[in-house]
């Protein structure tokens, strides 16, 4: 078998990311004259140009876009086959800063009791919880995310999940609105307004088209991008909102002014996993990080 060069790998992700042959060459600590040299080589091994002139920069071509997300993952996960194998954390000297990806209502709900419970463990450790705008895997798969929230999608087949817990929606409303008078019908539910949370704008979801298998409809007035300004919005308002339930369990017993209801209408349980890419697998610090992410969302849980 033909002997393969790994660091040809490597290169071609490092280029494929700049399309630059001197910023890849900054990166990879070569000169600039040994990253095209190599760029040469990619491009005869490979039998495409990978890399062409467009004015002052370096476009893909339709083969190297399609190499690059494969190209990404066989590099990191050359780069951690090649690696120590990985040991116990010392929790009391390890110093990294995790990214965890995750909507509003998560780290408003469980952020306090995670960045808790990790930092008194491992207190050089730092979490930045950013914001989450879509599914898209692209930020896994580059690395720039270490753990990410939410419904697992299709999107990214590598992708790892764990199940943290299972949510369904109910409906919320201000603790003094006329719909709580009398046992909450379909009739009663639909003769209200109602608030939704949608980051693209979207006007129907689950409740809808459960409603309009039987014929009914509901006004929506206002779409919202988050559950808490859903929630903020009933607080102050005779607007019906849809929630998860963890968002109302314990929110509307300490601040007395939302209280939420089981819907009239079946929808599909929402399970809340945590994701990341399989080239964190063999790292010890992020299977801790997991674990106490895990741990500390199912005693929030209990709690409520």
């Amino acid at each position: 078998m033909k002997a393969i060069d790994l660091n040809l790998l490597v290169a071609l992700d490092v280029l494929l990311e700049e399309r630059s042959v001197t910023a890849a060459a900054k990166r990879l600590g070569l000169s600039p004259s040994a990253t095209s040299r190599t760029l040469s080589r990619l491009r005869s091994a490979i039998g495409d140009p990978l890399l062409v002139q467009a004015g002052r920069s370096l476009v893909p071509t339709p083969y190297a876009e399609q190499l690059a997300g494969r190209v990404r993952t066989l590099a990191q996960d050359a780069k951690a086959v090649l690696m120590p194998a990985p040991g116990d954390v010392e929790l009391d000297r390890l110093e990294r800063t995790f990214t965890i990806r995750a909507n509003e209502g998560f780290v408003a709900l469980f952020a306090p009791a995670i960045i808790a419970a990790v930092t008194d463990a491992a207190p050089r450790v730092r979490l930045h919880f950013a914001p989450k705008p879509d599914k898209d895997a692209a930020p896994l798969r580059a690395g720039t995310i270490d753990l990410e929230i939410g419904t697992a999608g299709a999107s990214a087949p590598e992708v790892r999940s764990q199940l943290l817990f299972r949510d369904r929606f109910v409906g919320a409303v201000r603790s003094e609105h006329p719909l709580l008078k009398e046992p909450v019908t379909l009739e009663r539910y639909i003769a209200y307004g109602h608030v939704v949370t949608s980051r693209r704008g979207a006007w129907r979801g689950p409740v809808d088209d459960a409603l309009l298998e039987l014929g009914l409809r509901r006004e929506i007035v206002a779409i919202v991008p988050s559950f808490p300004d859903a929630l903020n919005v009933a607080r102050h308002s005779d607007l019906v909102a849809l929630v998860p339930r963890s968002c109302v369990a314990d929110r509307g017993a300490i601040a007395g002014t939302v209280h939420g209801f089981d819907l009239p209408v079946p929808t599909p349980d929402l399970a809340i996993s945590a994701m990341w890419h399989p080239r964190f697998d063999a790292d010890a610090a992020h299977r801790w990080l997991r674990q106490q992410v895990m741990t500390t969302c199912r005693i929030e849980l209990q709690r409520r």
